[in-house]
């Protein structure tokens, strides 16, 4: 049986016309050229670089970054559009996308100096992968507790330490990396740096076997001594942990973007196989208890896809998000493992072979659960700004 995974269509009442045609153009491109490489990235546990360089040409890496500096000069909300379509196909394939636009062109644009930006932003929108690198071995949830050291010495910082879980860590070529220039300051002693991978100590360790998004590369960081010069500090010496919040703000979108992908992806399957499948003379979507359950996971859906276009719409206006995306983070991950586990359910035994599509839409939508903050530090956020 062969089952058709497009999703319906939602509504694009809150999308302008420009927005939908970028949504249509992204959307073709999943189709056509994502889509049929899905199985064997999968297989591989390794992105395509074909299609890395596709994202490149079609503009999809530097789309908040200025003209300037070869970016298209768009929004969070197109970010959202860009990641929310791949997802519908493939959410590993997706996350690169995510990751250099909101962990990294967006923390360069926003801190870097002219000269930092001049340096790298033509870079990162045109020819080469970057990854942001905040959590370590023994600092995941408590990020600001890292042990990665900095320390100056004439006009340059010597790196020192390890970072863990860092997406697009294979592939990538430059780095945002976080250490601590001054422990006794505890928090206000970290430092954002920009790294390129090719400096002297520097190396990409093992790469995870994960359970879901396996196409997407997660790797460990080792900084040997690794001697940065002083222009490549990002931001503020010791306004570290500025930058990485407002980043992680703004990376949250992202994140519940590919979550309402993946619960779009997984529904569109489940809808189309209950249309095909017959039992007890008759087809599984005839059964209502089955029409409730698809009413019920697209209506969540929905509400969590309001949510983060809300969230990437105020943070467009120039809006402090911090609680906004937390929500919408935490709300479009509770919604992907519902709505996929649900697909796989829908999809009786067949939805447990890889076979069907099912089973990698499950797997994908854990993670969201977990990266960019857990669900309890998504509450966390959420409590503090109510009741500051």
């Amino acid at each position: 049986m062969t089952i058709d995974t497009t999703p319906q269509r939602p509504p694009l009442t809150q999308l302008s016309d420009d927005e939908e045609q970028f949504r249509d153009a992204v959307a073709a491109f999943a189709s056509e050229e994502v889509k049929p490489r899905v199985a064997k990235m999968e297989r591989a546990g390794k992105l395509d670089p074909e299609l890395i360089t596709q994202y490149f040409g079609l503009g999809l890496m530097g789309i908040e970054v200025p003209e300037q500096y070869g970016g298209a000069a768009g929004s969070l909300t197109m970010v959202a559009i860009a990641v929310e379509e791949i997802s519908k196909v493939d959410a590993a394939a997706a996350i690169v996308v995510d990751v250099q636009n909101t962990l990294v062109n967006y923390p360069i644009s926003r801190y870097g100096s002219d000269a930092l930006k001049a340096k790298y932003l033509p870079r990162l929108t045109t020819d080469t992968l970057g990854a942001y690198a905040l959590s370590e071995p023994g600092s995941g949830s408590d990020a600001f507790g890292m042990a990665t050291r900095a320390e100056k010495r004439g006009d340059t910082w010597v790196l020192t330490g390890r970072k863990m879980w860092i997406t697009n860590g294979a592939e990538a070529g430059i780095f945002v990396v976080f250490a601590n220039t001054n422990p006794a300051a505890g928090y206000k002693g970290i430092t954002a740096f920009v790294v390129e991978r090719e400096l002297e100590g520097f190396s990409v360790g093992k790469k995870e076997d994960k359970l879901g998004i396996r196409a997407s590369s997660t790797t460990e960081l080792i900084l040997d001594g690794v001697e940065v010069p002083e222009e490549n500090v990002l931001g503020p010496v010791g306004q570290g942990y500025k930058v990485a919040i407002e980043t992680l703000n703004e990376g949250r979108i992202g994140i519940g973007a590919q979550m309402i992908g993946v619960s779009q992806g997984a529904l569109a399957a489940a809808t189309a196989y209950v249309k095909e499948r017959h039992q007890f003379g008759k087809s599984l979507s005839e059964f209502q208890g089955i029409q409730f359950q698809l009413a019920q996971a697209r209506t969540e859906t929905e509400a969590a896809r309001l949510m983060v276009y809300n969230a990437a719409r105020l943070k467009d206006a120039g809006a402090d998000i911090a609680m906004e995306g937390a929500m919408a983070k935490l709300f479009s991950s509770q919604v992907a493992e519902r709505v996929t586990s649900l697909s796989l359910e829908l999809f009786g035994g067949y939805g447990y072979t890889t076979d069907y599509p099912a089973e990698k839409f499950y797997r994908d939508a854990k993670i969201g659960t977990i990266y960019e903050g857990t669900s309890n530090m998504q509450l966390n956020t959420i409590a503090k700004a109510m009741l500051r």
